[in-house]
Formats: C-alpha cells, structure tokens, sequence
C-alpha cells in the first residue's frame, strides 16, 4: 500500500510577514504550512474573525493549506492557574480556527516544569489539565498534537508516552521532534521504538548534542533518514512539517524560556528564506534517497 507524505512547514522562520512567507512556500512548490506567527503576531493572539478577515483569503489567493496551528498551548508554567484559564480560552478559539481553516491539527505542550524541581511528581497534575484541553478539542473534532519540547514535562520520550496513554484519548496524539530529543539527550532511535504507534506528526529538525545547535536535517544526530523510513515501514502517512531553526527569526521570542542564541548561531550571510529552502532541498534529498530503498514511498 503506497504511503504519502506532505510537505508542510513553519513559514514564519521565513519571515514574519505573512504575504512573504506565502511568496517563497508557493515558489518551492508547497501547498501547507503550519501556521504560528503571521505579521509578526502569534497565531493565539488572533480573533477568529482576524483569521477570517486578514487570513483566509490570503491563504486561499495562494492556494496554501494549513497543516496544523502552531499554537502555544501548553507553554505556561505547571502552577499559572491564571495562565493556564486563559489557554483554555485560546484553545476553544483556536479549535474554531483550525476549524475554519480546514485543519486537523493543533500543536500543544505539557506546561513549563519550575527548574531544579522533580518533573515527575506534576504527572497527575499534568495529565489532568491535558484531559481539560482534551475535553475542549473534542468539542470540535480537533486532534491535540503533543510537541516533546525541552523545559516541559513531556520533554523526553518515556514521560510524552505516558502522558497520550494516560490521557486515552483518540483527540490526543504524538508529534516527533528529532532536533528536540536530541536537545534532551535522548536516542531517537530509542524514543522511536516507544513512540511510533502514538505519533501522526513529525517535525523536520536536527541537532547536535555537543553544543546542542540546531543544523541541516540529515546532518546531525536525530538519525532522520533512518527512523523516517521506519516509520513510513511501519505506516506513517502524513505531514512532514520543516522547523528549520537554522538562523534567528521573529517568533522564536515566544518559543523559547532560554536565549535562542544559545541553539541557534547568529548567520549573517543566511535569511530565513535562504534557511528555509535549504532545509526543504535536504529533506528532498533525504526523500530521493529513500525512494530508491523503498518503493512505496510516494512524495506528494
């Protein structure tokens, strides 16, 4: 049975403005994105009447899909109640969204663990707020994609596993982030080997341990070449989303607890837009080369 895989990717390490990350995506040949900083703002700080007014028809004169909503959820400190009631909020306006747009998917974290404390005690907790944005996402048909991201709880594979078991639910899922295990000094492989059956999305992102820098995928130690082709072996069919984090972009400012230059070196002779095909012209590559090894790999 033939598999397809989908292109898609964070346009805004492109550029923050909007109509100039639709310009290169459509020029490479893309049809999706995942949408997450648009004009400079985060895709959470939209109304759904912003998306419906300023965003749609530009997606819709461009002819780009939107893969999933790159949103924040999830990214708050395990005891902000206060912040935690104002995702639910944004979580119910970004299920509209991503309603609207004709998206399955909305990106999500397990909360911001306070530093030097014992991750594994918030379990409970964790597991019972997800449940909460679990029970929202149901209400619209919307599958919940957990990132493994460094400084939360799910940042290593044993603890993302036990989050989507213990949630048991069909509107929670996994994403695979190679760059961001390796950042956690995980064995891909090995996090492959718990997670596969539970992820419906991956992240196009590599990494090295020494200094923890983000690189070219299929050049550093996320083993993406290898573990792409087993999950396509053992079914995957789905997006492949770049996240290059090859240069300093806008959006990082909401992404990071840490200075991003600590991940990312400061380029000045790459843009974004330079990064952004590089990162796509590799994975091609990478997809080229499997290809040959396993025929039924089709790259729509």
């Amino acid at each position: 049975m033939n598999q397809d895989l989908i292109i898609s990717g964070f346009s805004d390490e492109i550029s923050s403005d909007f109509d100039t990350q639709l310009r290169v995506v459509s020029k490479l040949g893309m049809k999706f994105i995942s949408l997450r900083g648009i004009d400079g703002k985060n895709i959470g700080d939209f109304t759904l009447n912003d998306i419906k007014r300023n965003v749609l028809p530009r997606l819709q004169k461009s002819g780009v899909s939107v893969s999933s909503i790159g949103s924040p959820i999830g990214k708050v400190f395990i005891n902000d109640l206060k912040g935690f009631e104002k995702q639910r909020v944004m979580l119910d306006t970004l299920c509209q969204v991503a309603n609207l747009l004709d998206c399955k998917y909305i990106r999500i974290f397990s909360f911001y663990i306070p530093k030097g404390d014992n991750v594994d005690r918030y379990k409970d907790v964790v597991i019972e707020k997800l449940k909460e944005f679990v029970a929202i996402a149901k209400n619209y048909n919307v599958i919940l994609v957990h990132e493994n991201e460094k400084d939360i709880y799910g940042d290593i594979a044993r603890r993302c596993h036990e989050i989507i078991t213990e949630v048991g639910s069909p509107f929670l899922k996994g994403i695979f982030d190679f760059a961001n295990f390796v950042q956690c000094g995980e064995d891909t492989q090995a996090c492959y080997n718990l997670l596969k059956d539970q992820i419906v999305y991956i992240h196009i992102k590599d990494a090295v341990s020494t200094d923890s820098q983000n690189v070219v995928c299929g050049k550093g130690e996320g083993k993406i070449p290898e573990l792409l082709l087993q999950f396509i072996k053992n079914g995957y069919k789905g997006f492949l989303t770049l996240e290059p984090h090859l240069v300093l972009f806008d959006s990082l400012k909401d992404l990071e607890l840490e200075d991003a230059k600590d991940i990312i070196k400061k380029n000045n002779n790459f843009d974004g837009e330079d990064s952004y095909k590089l990162q796509y012209e590799a994975l091609l590559n990478i997809l080229k080369i499997m290809e040959g090894e396993e025929k039924k790999v089709w790259i729509k």
